[in-house]
């Protein structure tokens, strides 16, 4: 009988382990696995990239944001975001919870978030103008901070010194 037990006991947890990727969080001070952001496109070569990764992990959501286009924008300013947890389901939309803010007074909200909706790992892109009122938003800007309210954490910020 003790058999029986133990084997349901392998089978269940080898079943909730493929469930949710690779491993499971019981307690909330395990930070759930990440999803690697990807590789650099030629266009968005930036320094060292990684270093331009930044990473929050607040409450039971782990937020990876890397931007991709700071010193060649175009008609956007993209950022790839990478949202891992075991705990909640990652339906919402980022586009209404974020912002820019440069540190000479410029802020605008995101107009994009485009991202599978649900689930416990989502990778995506948040987009924001380039330019308000016909002005570059980073003009004379040194540093620029990405605002995330109400994600699992009242506010999460993500800043990054830009190049003169």
């Amino acid at each position: 009988m003790k058999q029986i037990y133990y084997l349901s006991a392998v089978l269940i947890l080898g079943l909730a382990l493929t469930a949710c990727g690779s491993t499971i969080t019981t307690n909330a001070s395990n930070p759930p696995e990440r999803i690697e952001l990807s590789p650099p496109t030629q266009a968005s070569q930036q320094a060292n990239s990684q270093d331009l990764i930044r990473s929050d992990s607040q409450g039971a959501i782990v937020v990876d944001v890397k931007p991709l286009n700071l010193t060649d924008p175009g008609d956007t300013l993209s950022f790839e975001i990478g949202l891992n947890t075991h705990m909640i389901d990652l339906s919402m939309d980022l586009a209404i919870m974020a912002t820019l803010t440069t540190d000479n007074g410029r802020t605008v909200q995101a107009v994009s978030w485009e991202a599978p909706r649900g689930g416990h790992h989502v990778s995506g892109m948040l987009f924001f103008p380039s330019s308000v009122d016909g002005r570059p938003v980073l003009d004379g800007a040194t540093k620029l901070t990405l605002t995330i309210i109400d994600l699992d954490a009242a506010e999460r910020d993500f800043s990054w010194d830009l190049p003169r």
